[in-house]
């Protein structure tokens, strides 16, 4: 879900989500224990903590892996900030000045013709087709759907913001028995959807 007229290629912290095609249970299976997952699961646990490391313009805050979806804080750092570390402050209200939409939408709706370096949409497409290709060889079936197109995004706003999806992402868990069909649950109370 894009926020119209937002530079995903902007610093700022932003909330994802990403869910399996079909949202198959793909990652993980239940336990008594939580959450075991799987193979694929581990695959894709290992890909997005190693995200960091191959793209410097980014860093990671706490995310998880689920059974059918992947939810992640990242952090996009100030392109003149960018160094050999790719790791920079947060902006205290990255969303308070949005810029310009960046790329043109393909006529059916589906994702930029063109996406900016460095930006949100770059580096999930960059995830998903690393993921794809190295479960599918896993599982022996190439060009077989892993993810949902496109992704779940939000601008976190401001530091109670930001702690509010910090514990829902590190409790969802906890939660997988109760909202296991809406990955979403929009259980991040007091945060609207709805984009300003």
């Amino acid at each position: 879900m894009r926020w119209t007229g937002y530079d995903y290629a902007a610093a700022g912290m932003y909330f994802v989500t990403i869910c399996t095609d079909q949202r198959l249970p793909l990652f993980g299976d239940d336990t008594d224990d939580g959450i075991a997952l799987t193979e694929f699961g581990l695959l894709v646990h290992r890909e997005w903590a190693r995200s960091a490391l191959v793209r410097p313009e980014i860093a990671l805050d706490v995310f998880v892996v689920m059974p059918n979806h992947l939810h992640g804080l990242v952090i996009i750092a100030p392109p003149d900030s960018v160094g050999a570390h790719g790791r920079a402050p947060v902006p205290q209200d990255a969303a308070a000045n949005p810029g310009p939409a960046v790329g043109a939408t393909r006529a059916h709706g589906r994702a930029p013709l063109q996406r900016p370096p460095r930006s949100l949409g770059s580096f999930i497409a960059g995830f998903k087709a690393t993921t794809t290709v190295q479960i599918n060889e896993l599982r022996g079936v190439p060009r077989t759907p892993v993810w949902q197109r496109g992704n779940h995004d939000r601008v976190v706003r401001n530091d109670e913001e930001l702690v509010r999806i910090q514990d829902y992402i590190a409790t969802n868990p906890l939660r997988w028995p109760a909202d296991r069909d809406d990955p979403f649950a929009w259980a991040l109370e007091g945060l609207t959807a709805v984009r300003p």
